[in-house]
């Protein structure tokens, strides 16, 4: 609802209006020559309620990412992801400082993608932008601007960055996990932790986390559901994201290798005798001794690239893409293609002769 009054010779307008809530907002401006003129003011106003703005509050980027990171993500996602929405808040606050949403353009949103994409990977601006968009849309829902800024930008980013994901060649695969089941002792738990991880392709946390009841003898299947907190000093925490929780089909040898540790008498198959679970340090410290023991010095390699080896391994035996994908826990194949695009180019190749022989075999 508008109105208007005079003071002394010029015109002043005031909107007022109730949010969902039913809190009362008021909106006001004076100095108008005439009470037209106050009156296309505040038909302006009326106009830009009706398309959601609120009109009487300026908040700034930096402050809006904060309370909505607060509000919709804390507690929803796991610790890994909570850090790229941190990363993508400490960026907004150097970037952006003070800025008001309202006062932002998608020109202003594509010069800070253009910054942070000149030194830093596709896929690291990639994760910034899609944050930056979510955090956007929901700043539309509750009135704060009409338009989404990050729409149509286009993703800049330096592709010297990028690494190439790191894995064994089936040759070096092989002779690791010999040397590993060669020296196994059911007192060294990280030995079969690194051998869980070459045969299911798993997260270094999720392997932590494995008790004896994730483990089906009967269906040969490891269920994973949760993870190991590493962060604040062990404990369960959900995994990376809701489809990281699986059942993956194992073979029979992982499984006997696995109920050799059940003489420890553990709930965790892989608690030590001092009721600890092994951390980063000592999985990865026993995996390059091992590495060193087959003659591969690779300071570089470590548990998680045993998870590119396991997808290495799969693709070379000519396992499908969307099988893969859903064995380690990703979203949807999207994320697979684009995380392995260096390894599936490289057996695109074997595969395209493959498909050139059974063309062939059309007409036979």
């Amino acid at each position: 609802m508008a109105n208007f009054m005079k003071r002394g010779d010029k015109w002043q307008a005031r909107i007022s209006w109730r949010d969902n809530n039913g809190k009362l907002h008021q909106k006001s401006k004076s100095g108008f020559a005439t009470k037209q003129e106050a009156r296309q003011y505040a038909i302006r106003l009326e106009s830009q309620k009706e398309d959601g703005v609120l009109l009487d509050k300026e908040v700034s980027f930096k402050d809006y990412f904060q309370e909505w990171f607060k509000t919709y993500k804390q507690g929803t996602v796991s610790d890994n992801t909570a850090r790229h929405y941190h990363l993508t808040g400490k960026l907004i606050t150097k970037y952006f400082e003070q800025a008001s949403l309202k006062n932002i353009k998608r020109t202003d949103f594509q010069k800070f993608i253009n910054w942070y994409g000149a030194n830093h990977a596709p896929e690291s601006v990639r994760k910034v932008k899609t944050i930056c968009r979510a955090c956007i849309r929901s700043a539309i829902i509750d009135g704060l601007i009409i338009k989404d800024f990050t729409a149509d930008v286009e993703l800049v980013a330096n592709k010297n960055n990028i690494t190439d994901v790191e894995y064994l060649s089936l040759k070096q695969l092989s002779k690791l996990t010999n040397c590993l089941i060669k020296h196994r002792q059911t007192d060294k738990p990280t030995i079969y932790m690194i051998l869980t991880g070459i045969y299911t392709g798993a997260r270094l946390s999720e392997v932590q986390a494995l008790t004896w009841n994730d483990l089906d003898l009967a269906h040969k299947t490891i269920k994973i559901s949760k993870a190991w907190d590493n962060l604040h000093g062990g404990g369960f925490t959900s995994t990376k994201n809701e489809s990281s929780k699986r059942t993956i089909r194992v073979n029979q040898e992982l499984l006997s290798l696995l109920m050799e540790l059940k003489v420890n008498g553990n709930t965790l198959i892989f608690e030590e005798d001092s009721h600890k679970i092994p951390g980063s340090y000592q999985v990865n410290r026993d995996l390059r001794k091992f590495l060193l023991t087959i003659g591969l010095k690779n300071t570089s390699y470590h548990f998680h690239s045993l998870r590119h080896s396991h997808v290495a391994y799969l693709l070379s035996q000519g396992i499908d893409l969307y099988a893969i994908s859903k064995r380690l826990g990703h979203s949807n194949m999207t994320i697979t293609g684009k995380v392995y695009a260096y390894l599936i180019d490289e057996y695109k190749a074997r595969m395209d002769d493959e498909i050139e022989k059974k063309l062939g075999k059309i007409r036979a």
